[in-house]
């Protein structure tokens, strides 16, 4: 069967970008075209002691990505939503968003423990300064460090500590059984030997025990949609954040497809879009850049499409978590962009305005003082 030609189409490394890109690619292969993935690294890539919200407001992994679209290398870049500045190239434009997946957070714990059952001052890991903010808010009795990493990364760091513990723990009581028995009456001293249990353990788990473990964690927080699409949810037990009080990052669990304009980006359109998905990220973010504040401030903002209006939830908080100002509020589908514009603007007045200025200042103290530490 003939084809409508080739799509290139630039995405990062990671494998749940690729993975991303992946599923833009099955989309238009399945309307007849040829698509070729172009793996591109992005300074986010290469600044790995970078914490996330430093990396954000520059688009550190986005930028590379649309540079490619804008040379004419590629035909459009795979991007996750919530990476992506709330300014953007004129010469480009959101060609396609699919329909997203889960826009909450998820907890991540060796046991299966839940957010109540952790102890107080229980370590939790997270990039984010929005999860950070809520989490204290919630359990201001919690130590909330910073976590790097792509996604298996992040959950491999939670793993390996009580895998490493675990493994030791086999061979050395399997050690001491084989010294105190021969080799006709030697059992072993778990349910399998050392090696046989190490067989058992996927491959997730054998990077994790392999692991330099340089700090111990009893939780993390990731994205639902980033653990589902890499398919880690099957290898470590997480529960649902309530997303009342755990509000999300704009655009979370959306994937956004940028292009310049002409018939790739009309082929993407056609192929991906997904209308309600659309109307509740542009929402999301028409309400973020109305605010201001990017990466630098703790804001969740989450809109879901219900019949002719989208109910709007937003969250803005110090980054200590004990200041919060929110709203939630019912927005006209057909007039979605102007009324989110003024959702933001009754925010600020409330308040929020002032938390990110704060937010931005010390954000500014915190560079200057890391810039005089590498003097």
């Amino acid at each position: 069967m003939s084809t409508r030609g080739t799509l290139r189409l630039a995405t990062r490394g990671s494998d749940l970008a690729l993975r991303q890109a992946a599923s833009v690619g099955e989309a238009l292969s399945d309307r007849r075209y040829d698509v070729e993935l172009v793996e591109v690294e992005t300074r986010g890539d290469r600044l790995r002691d970078e914490l996330i919200h430093r990396l954000g407001r520059t688009g550190a992994f986005v930028r590379a990505l649309d540079e490619k679209v804008l040379a004419g290398e590629v035909d459009a870049a795979v991007h996750s939503m919530k990476d992506m500045p709330t300014e953007s190239p004129p010469e480009l434009f959101v060609a396609g968003v699919p329909e997203r997946a889960s826009a909450g957070d998820a907890l991540l714990t060796p046991d299966g423990s839940d957010l109540d059952d952790l102890p107080s001052g229980a370590v939790v890991g997270t990039s984010s300064l929005r999860r950070k903010a809520q989490l204290l808010n919630a359990r201001p009795d919690l130590s909330v460090v910073p976590l790097r990493g792509n996604v298996d990364t992040r959950v491999e760091k939670l793993l390996a500590p009580s895998l490493q513990r675990e493994h030791e723990a086999r061979v050395e009581a399997d050690a001491d059984r084989k010294g105190n028995l021969g080799d006709d009456d030697y059992e072993p001293a778990y349910d399998r030997r050392p090696e046989e249990w190490f067989d058992d353990l996927s491959e997730l788990e054998r990077r994790a025990l392999g692991r330099d473990a340089d700090a111990e964690f009893d939780a993390i927080v990731l994205a639902e949609a980033g653990l589902r699409r890499s398919g880690l949810d099957r290898h470590v037990a997480s529960s649902r954040l309530p997303m009342g009080a755990f509000v999300p990052a704009p655009g979370q669990g959306a994937i956004a497809v940028t292009g310049a304009a002409g018939e790739a980006s009309e082929a993407i359109q056609r192929a991906v879009d997904h209308p309600r998905s659309r109307v509740e990220t542009t929402v999301e973010r028409t309400v973020l850049a109305e605010l201001g504040g990017g990466c630098v401030a703790p804001i969740g903002v989450n809109a879901v499409v219900q019949g002719s209006y989208v109910r709007v939830r937003a969250q803005v908080l110090s980054a200590d978590g004990e200041e919060v100002v929110e709203t939630s509020r019912d927005l006209p589908v057909e007039n979605h962009a102007h009324a989110a514009a003024d959702l933001a603007d009754d925010l600020r007045d409330r308040g929020a305005a002032e938390l990110i200025e704060r937010a931005a200042r010390e954000a500014e103290a915190d560079e200057e003082t890391e810039g005089k530490r590498g003097e």
